[in-house]
């Protein structure tokens, strides 16, 4: 192994910590440990990983929303660990992002086996490379944290909004339409109500526009939709 990957182990569980430790290390690589889903996240967002090893059952955050969370920005080889076998459980991981999954017990060699694999499926090592932070003039959006800045001001919003609001972030620049991102927040079935989105949008820009009828961060396309421009760009 020409260079060191570094994998964040996260399970609450110190006995599984432990096992993950000395097989990861003994084989050349670099390991951090979280015993906690925000721990995870929050070691996640400071430094860069090769890879995650993820335990879906733990107490407070489980491991499905971390991976959720890792997935809004980074494609970090994650790998899934259940002590249930169950496949329900298994297909949730891989639809939220997940690359492969273990199930306690396993062993040593099997764990290295998937680790091996998963890292030599990624494109490269840089894809652990993640913008940790989105930046659009006085708007920060802290990925990681899920938290959402205007200059020094924390803002709060609801899980729809900041659904919403990614929706735009990660498609800066482009003009999305209203079924567009009903489909994507809300689900098919809201495709044609326009009137929730209307709302929610206005809502969103009270929370983070300094003058919501002179947005800069959401704006309206007519006939077309609606997009987060460049900030070069006049809306």
């Amino acid at each position: 192994m020409n260079e060191k990957k570094r994998v964040l182990i996260v399970d609450d569980e110190p006995r599984y910590l432990r096992l993950l430790e000395a097989n990861l290390l003994s084989n050349g690589y670099e390991v951090v440990k979280a015993s906690s889903g925000a721990e995870a996240l929050d070691l996640f967002s400071q430094d860069e990983f090769h890879l995650v090893l993820l335990d879906i059952m733990m107490p407070g955050m489980d491991g499905f929303t971390v991976c959720q969370r890792i997935r809004e920005y980074s494609d970090v080889p994650i790998i899934m660990i259940t002590a249930l076998g169950d496949e329900a459980e298994r297909v949730r991981g891989l639809d939220l992002g997940a690359d492969d999954y273990l199930v306690k017990p396993f062993s040593a060699t099997e764990l290295l086996a998937r680790a091996r694999a998963v890292l030599r499926r990624a494109k490269n090592s840089q894809g652990a490379l993640l913008r940790r932070k989105f930046r659009h003039g006085d708007l920060v959006i802290d990925f990681a944290r899920a938290e959402v800045w205007r200059g020094d001001t924390l803002i709060s919003l609801s899980a729809t909004e900041y659904r919403l609001l990614l929706q735009f972030v990660h498609n800066a620049g482009r003009v999305l339409s209203a079924e567009e991102l009903l489909t994507n927040v809300w689900g098919k079935e809201y495709s044609k109500d326009k009137e929730i989105l209307w709302v929610t949008i206005a809502r969103l820009r009270q929370k983070l526009e300094e003058d919501p009828h002179n947005p800069r961060h959401i704006v309206t396309r007519t006939g077309l939709g609606y997009l987060m421009p460049p900030l070069d760009e006049e809306p």
